[in-house]
């Protein structure tokens, strides 16, 4: 433990691996069966000496019944709380025996779904939005359905004597120079002795600082401490991630009672909104200083969770921060994530856009039950979160508030239940997330326009969601006409690397209309959406691996191109977040890191177009405009250096530019006019080249066109590789005659990151 159900079959050998070929079917008998699992156990004498004696499960998935020594002592129907319970008389010297029995999801959703129908996702097993279980693990246009049973975090016995810390909500005040840190004390209660609390606080250079106060029987207690000259936390790209090591205490005389931990970053968030000239702004603003948003969308990282450890995790979250992100948006169709990503993105500078956990359907928000089922819910996990630095803002839901006004829920029978998401979203859960954390700000949906059900993906304020590139198939250019005012979703699927496709198809299924590859192709016409676009760009692919690498690189291409137009307007536009970081399984999707965490064409490009200083080119039809873009704090001077050329190198028009780009801005160089140099033939012939100097450093290199790949005149460009190996370090140098377009190197039989 933890565990689940799937993953402990396959373990033993009982069913097949769901994530290979058509296995995903093949074990849906999984998640309708009922299971239970047993455990004979000895408890620790001292353990059984406390006066207070609790069984903890900090999560159960999802319908449980949990049996101590043949007596029910709770039910669990909530993945995301955490459930205890007094097993005081229950627990005894010698064995005990625990039994925690789990209910079928799929056939508990089936019958509340024949009583009361909620629209949902179509991909996915019908009735889920009756549980409070992670939407996408019921399926979704990239995950398969695979619902999980299973004990999914913590379970443990927990002892105590009197009195245990509940809670501890830290709070922060910043001024003239030094922040005071105040502890608010939660305590639960079985005697009336007072007791001792302590807090202390650890800097990252060793220097402690303490607090003390003593709790009676009718108080809880706050306890501060100030720090002169503190270290600021900064997102990734903004400063260093300095964190302070809390602690809280509870004694009596030499007795430690209880005790919790808890990292801390000193910084202070607000998420500004300002009228401005084109509507209202939707900035993130981190120790005075506003931020563009860099990043990416968060899925499950395993369509099982027990199977995520921590080194997978932090793969994930460093692979992130390499790219120069600074924001993940926690998407609301998984589940509120374990501690540990929480002190990962702390760590790494990411801040996170947490959104509850709803999504894309219609939730019987007007029955009384199920309401406080949510409220006990988000009351633990905005306690169980909010002093993470990393954390920015909540968001009630994902494209929920889209769904009432453009999708599909017009139908006059769920009136009632929209006046209910009215209420919940707009005033009952902005309250319950005020009353817990009012530091934090609260957005009602994403995407949204803060006022209900206007335009909720609308460019003067909030934020959008833009997809009309993928279902609408619209062109890369399309990007170009939007100017949100943060752009919290957009993208582009690929297929996964080819080393990847072998973990589930055999070569007898590399085609893209295969059964196969259908199966691990959740959106509909994905597979064929993607080779449209492709051909719009590029030439036939000759063969399947040809047709995964221009995935790829298509991928990358699209994302880029919308990604350098937003960063050329920091001052209207305040971040990006595309979809999506990650995989939960190997399938062809959105994300820019695969299942077994290697790196599409589209993560280099990440680290390319999220790079704090940005040489980017707008082309037109003869034209290429160049800016660059900065994030660095201190104003940026150097040369551009730019040359037209022949696709064999040879130089047709060069020319320089001083450049001094402002921090936190975008400054444009030149706009460049070649109509007069270029016909129609030489159009196919033609690159344009840019490239940022200071002095003699070439800091960075950015390439245009002025026809698609498909036309222009690429012939045989005989690339060379050399391998060079010095103190532990290789070193590949590519060579070519003429214009290699869009190169990828790997290693056989090696996954690096070059």
């Amino acid at each position: 433990m933890p565990g689940g159900v799937h993953t402990d079959l396959l373990a033993l050998g009982r069913i097949p691996d769901p994530f290979v070929g058509d296995n995903e079917k093949r074990v849906q008998w999984v998640a309708e069966a009922d299971w239970e699992y047993r455990r004979v156990f000895r408890a620790d004498d001292d353990l059984l000496r406390a006066a207070q004696l609790w069984l903890v499960c900090d999560g159960l998935d999802t319908l449980a019944t949990v049996r101590l020594n043949g007596v029910e002592v709770g039910r669990a129907e909530n993945m995301y709380r955490q459930y205890r319970w007094d097993v005081r008389a229950l627990l005894r010297p010698g064995e005990n025996e625990l039994s925690v029995a789990f209910d079928s999801p799929v056939r508990y959703c089936a019958a509340k779904q024949a009583l009361r129908p909620m629209p949902g996702v179509s991909q996915a097993i019908a009735g889920g939005p009756h549980l409070r279980k992670a939407p996408c693990q019921f399926g979704w246009d990239w995950g398969p359905q695979l619902p999980p049973i299973g004990i999914w975090q913590d379970l443990r016995l927990e002892g105590y004597e009197g009195i245990r810390l509940e809670d501890v909500h830290f709070s922060q005040q910043h001024e003239d120079g030094a922040v005071t840190v105040a502890a608010r004390l939660s305590v639960q209660r079985w005697d009336e002795a007072p007791c001792e609390s302590v807090l202390r606080l650890v800097a990252p250079d060793g220097q402690t600082v303490e607090a003390h106060a003593t709790l009676t029987a009718d108080e809880d207690g706050i306890l501060r401490v100030v720090i002169d000259q503190p270290q600021l936390w900064w997102p990734n790209g903004y400063g260093q991630q300095p964190l302070y090591q809390a602690s809280v205490e509870l004694r009596r005389g030499d007795a430690l009672l209880d005790r919790r931990e808890y990292p801390l970053g000193l910084r202070t968030l607000e998420l500004r909104q300002q009228p401005d000239e084109w509507g209202r702004s939707f900035t993130f603003v981190v120790n005075g200083q506003p931020i563009f948003a860099k990043g990416s969308n968060w899925i499950p990282a395993d369509s099982f969770p027990t199977r995520i450890t921590d080194d997978y995790l932090e793969g994930l979250i460093r692979a992130a921060a390499e790219t120069h992100q600074n924001m993940l948006r926690v998407w609301g169709g998984g589940f509120y994530e374990e501690d540990r990503f929480y002190n990962l993105c702390d760590r790494y500078g990411i801040l996170v856009w947490q959104d509850l956990i709803f999504s894309c359907s219609i939730y019987p928000l007007d029955e009384p039950e199920f309401l406080e089922n949510l409220r006990v819910e988000v009351a633990e996990n905005v306690r169980r979160l909010r002093h993470h630095a990393s954390l920015a803002l909540w968001c009630g839901n994902n494209e929920m508030e889209q769904g009432w006004v453009e999708w599909e829920w017009k139908d006059a029978s769920l009136e009632g239940l929209k006046r209910a998401y009215d209420r919940f979203f707009h005033h009952t859960l902005p309250e319950w997330c005020g009353a817990e954390d009012s530091a934090t700000a609260y957005w009602p949906s994403s995407p949204s326009s803060g006022t209900p059900f206007e335009n909720p993906n609308g460019q003067q304020q909030g934020d959008a969601h833009y997809w009309d590139v993928w279902h609408k198939r619209k062109p890369f250019t399309a990007y170009r006409n939007q100017y949100p005012r943060f752009m919290s979703e957009f993208g582009f699927q690929a297929l996964p690397p080819l080393a990847t496709i072998r973990s589930y198809a055999d070569e007898t299924e590399w085609n893209m209309t295969s059964y196969i590859m259908e199966r691990h192709q959740k959106n509909d016409s994905g597979n064929q959406l993607m080779v449209t676009q492709m051909l719009d760009t590029f030439r036939l692919p000759k063969d399947f691996d040809s047709l995964v690498y221009l995935s790829l690189v298509l991928q990358a291409e699209g994302i880029r191109y919308g990604v350098e137009h937003w960063r050329r307007h920091p001052e209207r536009i305040s971040g990006t977040l595309y979809w999506q970081l990650n995989d939960c399984w190997p399938v062809a999707s959105w994300s820019s890191l695969d299942y077994f965490l290697r790196w599409k064409a589209l993560h280099y490009a990440a680290r390319r177009f999220y790079a704090p200083l940005l040489l980017s080119i707008e082309d037109g039809a003869a034209t290429q405009a160049v800016t660059v873009t900065s994030d660095l704090r201190e104003p940026w001077e150097g040369t551009l250096r730019w040359s037209l050329e022949t696709l064999d190198g040879q130089a047709l028009e060069t020319g320089e530019e001083a450049v001094k780009a402002a921090p936190f801005a975008a400054t444009p160089v030149c706009r460049l006019d070649f109509a007069g140099r270029l016909d129609d033939d030489l159009r196919r012939e033609c690159i344009f080249i840019a490239e940022l100097w200071q002095g003699a450093e070439l800091r960075v290199r950015q390439t245009s066109y002025f026809a698609p790949t498909k036309h222009l005149s690429l012939r045989e460009p005989g690339i060379t590789a050399r391998l060079d190996a010095d103190a532990g370090q290789a070193r590949i140098t590519l060579s070519a005659n003429r214009l290699a377009r869009l190169v990828e190197c790997s290693l056989d039989g090696a996954d690096v990151v070059f």
